[in-house]
């Protein structure tokens, strides 16, 4: 056998052997039977924080079944659970009543000019008028937002709600679980200052842009991260400050010496509200 063939061939045996040891060291993530239809979806159809739209729309059967079941839900056994399970549970219903609301409108092709054609803000009522079930009450999106998602007081949980948006926070290809929830939710919290749609720090021109959501949910944001400013901060405004709480922990240490010499202006970009279609990217 030529020298090359060889070392392949071990190569594949050394694989053969060491793939189901690795697949025992790797702990199973746990997903409740509830929420294991919206985690396939996820798994199937959400890469890198875009959706397959148009192939979900055909086979829709796992999210339909998810919708169903959460609408179900008793109220009691939902308020039986752990403040992480709740956590978790909302934000996994607000971002499947977005997929079934883009999809029930799939292809969207909306004229109001203050959004992009495919913008789920096309269609009428999307976040303030139309109603869910989940757990015994009839909510909008906007309502889980603002009156359920906000009495956690974790801003964080902000960053994982997908709005059907680009501009979003960038929906994971898995769903939210009780026992992943605080790791997930950091991974969601160090990543806005890898994309551009959240935060972008310009060091040529001293100037941070970041995306409008931290000033729209100004209130949640400060709860949790005014408290982390820098003093030197102290004459910029408390959106501006709330902000710098949130970057300079977890920029890189050359952007964190940027910042921290306060040379720099604050500015918030336009939200992207084009669909995160997985087919238009």
């Amino acid at each position: 056998m030529h020298k090359a063939a060889r070392l392949i061939t071990v190569a594949l045996v050394a694989l053969a052997w060491l793939s189901p040891v690795a697949a025992q060291d790797a702990p199973p993530r746990v997903v409740d039977d509830l929420t294991r239809p919206l985690d396939r979806v996820f798994d199937h159809f959400v890469r890198d924080g875009y959706v397959y739209y148009g192939a979900l729309k055909q086979d829709r059967s796992g999210l339909d079944a998810y919708v169903q079941a959460i609408g179900n839900l008793p109220a009691a056994e939902l308020n039986s659970w752990t403040k992480a399970h709740q956590l978790a549970f909302w934000i996994n219903a607000y971002n499947a009543f977005v997929l079934e609301s883009v999809i029930d409108n799939y292809p969207i092709r909306g004229a109001f000019p203050a959004y992009p054609p495919d913008s789920l803000r096309q269609v009428p009522g999307a976040f303030e008028r139309r109603t869910f079930r989940a757990a015994g009450h009839a909510l909008t999106l906007d309502a889980i937002e603002l009156d359920v998602i906000a009495q956690f007081r974790d801003a964080r949980a902000l960053l994982a709600l997908g709005r059907g948006a680009v501009g979003s926070g960038r929906l994971k290809s898995e769903a939210y679980t009780e026992e992943k929830i605080e790791e997930q939710l950091a991974d969601m919290e160090e990543e806005i200052v890898t994309r551009r749609e959240m935060v972008e720090i310009d060091l040529g021109n001293d100037e941070v842009s970041v995306s409008p959501l931290f000033s729209w949910r100004e209130r949640q944001f400060a709860d949790n991260y005014l408290s982390r400013a820098d003093a030197r901060y102290a004459s910029r405004s408390e959106v501006e400050r709330t902000v710098l709480g949130l970057l300079v922990p977890i920029v890189l240490p050359l952007e964190s010496d940027f910042l921290m010499k306060n040379q720099f202006r604050v500015v918030f970009h336009d939200y992207d509200w084009r669909l995160n279609d997985l087919a238009t990217r």
